[in-house]
């Protein structure tokens, strides 16, 4: 959405607001100053984000979150236009610190509902494509770790709650069939206990030697990784959508929440999804589009036999 703006206004200065982990990834982004707000100092975090904007006026706010964090921190800042979702996507109160609405959508993609907010400022390219700069040692980290040409699997298995992680005995067995087809195998994510559990459970699970590179990576040598690998395997979680930006094709575990507002939006078509099976179980009558399935195991509805078949489909084209 930001580069759509860029390409339409080129000369317009942005100010971008963000939390400290997500900057860690964006922060070579040209033409783009950055704001962080860090919400673990708690109620401090406001206070420090009204100091950093104090005599600041911008023609326009985009309020593109609708936690009710983000309703309360958009006081601090002082903007002519606050442009915010449409009323029935305005909740958490942000409704109340805008005064302009982005077009209504039916059914819309996340990446869609963020595309409004350009649209709605005069942008008419809508075409979604990403430049996320990455320094040159970042790359070459990844390219020794994944050469070009190598046909490699990379499972990113956590999502940030644990309900939404498949089994690492089902990962393994993704693993073990993709090693039998000739690809390595390397796992990939953060530095969390959780992430690191998981990792090693499917390390015990798998017949294969697979190559376990949790917590080892800053955010930008993971979206380097991403881009060498083949496919990635991923729940619904950030990695995923990570890969989107860097053209590789990704097989999305989807159980709790629709892949079709919230999966990896250039490989759609690779999801191996349970949510509408299990929110017709769960909600009867029209379903709002947003809904999110409830229950600690639903992600063991996926079979391997279903992940299998998507990871042949979309290998057929390598």
């Amino acid at each position: 959405m930001v580069q759509a703006i860029q390409r339409r206004y080129p000369q317009l200065k942005i100010t971008w607001i963000l939390g400290k982990v997500e900057y860690q990834l964006l922060k070579h982004l040209d033409g783009v100053e950055f704001v962080i707000f860090d919400k673990s100092q708690g109620w401090h975090s406001y206070a420090n984000l009204k100091r950093d904007l104090k005599g600041r006026k911008f023609d326009v706010l985009l309020h593109m979150q609708v936690a009710l964090r983000a309703t309360i921190a958009s006081l601090a800042i002082s903007a002519k236009t606050r442009i915010g979702f449409d009323r029935f996507r305005a909740k958490e109160g942000q409704w109340l610190v805008t005064n302009h609405a982005i077009e209504p959508q039916a059914t819309p993609h996340v990446l869609e509902g963020f595309m409004g907010f350009a649209k709605a400022i005069g942008v008419t390219d809508l075409t979604p494509s990403w430049n996320i700069p990455v320094p040159a040692e970042d790359t070459e980290y990844a390219k020794a770790l994944i050469p070009d040409e190598s046909q490699v699997l990379v499972i990113c298995a956590a999502a940030s709650k644990a309900e939404r992680n498949w089994l690492p005995e089902r990962y393994a067995a993704i693993a073990d069939y993709a090693a039998t087809k000739g690809y390595r195998v390397v796992l990939c994510g953060g530095p969390t206990p959780l992430e690191k559990e998981l990792a090693e459970k499917i390390q015990a699970a798998s017949k294969s030697n697979l190559d376990n590179q949790v917590g080892k990576t800053s955010l930008l040598q993971l979206l380097a990784i991403l881009k060498q690998a083949s496919v990635v395997l991923a729940p619904d979680t950030g990695p995923a959508h990570m890969a989107v930006t860097q053209g590789t094709p990704v097989i999305g575990l989807y159980a709790h929440s629709n892949p079709g507002r919230t999966g990896p939006y250039t490989s759609l078509g690779s999801v191996v999804s349970v949510y509408d099976e299990v929110i017709r179980q769960q909600k009867q009558g029209e379903i709002p589009w947003g809904t999110r399935a409830k229950g600690e195991h639903l992600m063991q509805l996926i079979e391997v036999d279903a992940v299998i078949a998507k990871f042949d489909q979309v290998c057929e084209h390598f």
